[in-house]
């Protein structure tokens, strides 16, 4: 788990999964609940049919409580749309998508994730910062709807931190070699 956020023994017991067709009507019932601009339909679907586009949701007792929609790219994952069902907020499901989505760096060996938030949204800035995302660029009049600015927040794989913050790696084998 992340610094910032740690899930309780009463977390929500949420399996993550594929998107299908059938979970459209819950995903866009939480897209128009978390967002003042919404997708449509038609915005997911034309979104999910392209190759490297990939949909997921977070099941709770057989409903969809929460959704993320990514691109994979050659070196990084770019969340495109993440959202938490309004009455499920706050119980560690958008933690546990994050999660989900960290766990592919390794697996698909790509080194980051990115995301773009509004500037407006500083609950979704404090969320994805508390995961260790950290804002590295303004992305000026990003958002078409609106011509606001948002913040370009990126995740590096826990290697890529290391290098980048740490410093080298202690080996501690080496120096009992040198003894």
């Amino acid at each position: 788990m992340s610094k910032g956020i740690t899930l309780s023994k009463e977390a929500l017991k949420v399996h993550i999964r594929w998107m299908i067709r059938r979970d459209m009507p819950e995903v866009l019932q939480a897209e128009r609940q978390s967002f003042e601009y919404p997708w449509t339909e038609e915005d997911f679907l034309q979104c999910l049919r392209q190759r490297n586009c990939i949909g997921m949701v977070a099941e709770h007792s057989e409903g969809v409580v929460g959704y993320m929609i990514y691109e994979l790219h050659k070196n990084r994952l770019h969340v495109l749309n993440f959202a938490v069902a309004a009455g499920m907020r706050r119980n560690g499901v958008g933690v546990m998508m994050v999660h989900k989505l960290i766990g592919k760096l390794t697996t698909h060996r790509r080194s980051k994730i990115t995301l773009a938030v509004r500037e407006r949204n500083l609950p979704a800035q404090l969320f994805f910062r508390t995961l260790e995302f950290k804002a590295t660029r303004v992305l000026r009049n990003y958002y078409e709807d609106t011509g606001e600015d948002a913040f370009l927040m990126e995740h590096l794989a826990a290697s890529e931190e290391q290098d980048e913050h740490e410093g080298p790696l202690n080996n501690r084998m080496a120096s009992y070699e040198e003894n």
